[in-house]
């Protein structure tokens, strides 16, 4: 049986699940089989052990560094995917509220998050795309937020629509939630911005299978003692991301990913600066093709 290397692989622009950095996909190949100092794989050992807790640790720590995360904010590793963050938000933060929600639709992807929260309470589009045939974004002169309201929500870039916040709208001082799975750690973002920031790891950190959000201490009261506890965000906080068991190999794989970031990218700044580069070469040939792209 032949194994395969890295020459025999394609050109692969799948929007998720989506490609790995080459030597992050190496060092899991070198490992899947046995730890070094463990003796199993990832995949095997439990997840209350030393060497699991050593992982959750240190991929935390890492997206810490990466983002600068505050001390007020909690990050949990759960899983889902966007689709369950849709309706666990408005669980945990509009459920029993009388005022809506605002949420600023840009794409297919936001209005998917409306449709869920109306399920447990008021929500208000605050902005709608779709009579521009979702073109852009709101600027903040479009909007007009109630401070009342118990949080604002967007989709950071629109996969199906190609639009994107290149800055965070205003919001004033209501928390701004945020789906940012296809642009998660491709630059810089002021964490402070954000009441919850949330993304699926399959887009930009790492394989499907374990979803990441950023949480402000203070909205983990928000969630109702009633609410079942896989749907609390409390619960996860106070378990340490281990209400049940945890999707141990793509936690491991997401630390990998942030390693790789830090220590062969040099940080967000740089993915950013690597990222426009990319870009560039990419909008040049659309711009040269007489419209043949655009």
């Amino acid at each position: 049986m032949s194994v395969a290397t890295a020459t025999d692989r394609v050109f692969n622009f799948s929007a998720g699940p989506a490609v790995l950095p080459l030597p992050v996909l190496e060092q899991a190949q070198r490992e899947l089989v046995c730890l070094p100092g463990v003796g199993a794989s990832v995949m095997e050992i439990s997840h209350r052990s030393p060497a699991f807790e050593a992982i959750l640790s240190d991929a935390t720590e890492r997206l810490k560094s990466l983002l600068n995360v505050p001390e007020n904010y909690r990050i949990l590793f759960l899983q889902g995917g966007s689709r369950l963050q849709f309706s666990m938000i408005p669980m945990n933060l509009l459920r029993g509220s009388q005022t809506p929600a605002e949420y600023l639709v840009t794409g297919s992807w936001s209005q998917k998050a409306v449709d869920e929260a109306l399920r447990e309470g008021p929500v208000r589009i605050t902005w709608d795309g779709k009579p521009h045939k979702f073109d852009r974004v709101p600027a903040d002169s479009d909007l007009q937020i109630d401070p009342q309201a118990p949080y604002a929500y967007i989709t950071s870039n629109e996969t199906i629509q190609g639009v994107q916040f290149h800055t965070e709208p205003n919001v004033g001082e209501v928390p701004l939630v945020c789906d940012a799975s296809s642009d998660f750690l491709h630059r810089p973002v002021d964490i402070n911005r954000y009441g919850i920031l949330y993304a699926c790891a399959q887009k930009n950190a790492g394989p499907a299978g374990v979803t990441i959000v950023i949480i402000r201490e203070d909205l983990l009261a928000r969630g109702a003692d009633s609410l079942p506890g896989y749907l609390n965000y409390r619960e996860h906080a106070e378990n340490n991301s281990m209400y049940n068991t945890p999707p141990t190999f793509a936690i491991y794989m997401f630390g990998l990913v942030a390693k790789w970031l830090q220590e062969e990218i040099g940080g967000l700044d740089a993915m950013h600066a690597l990222n426009r580069e990319k870009a560039a070469m990419l909008y040049e040939v659309v711009d040269a093709s007489n419209g043949f792209y655009g």
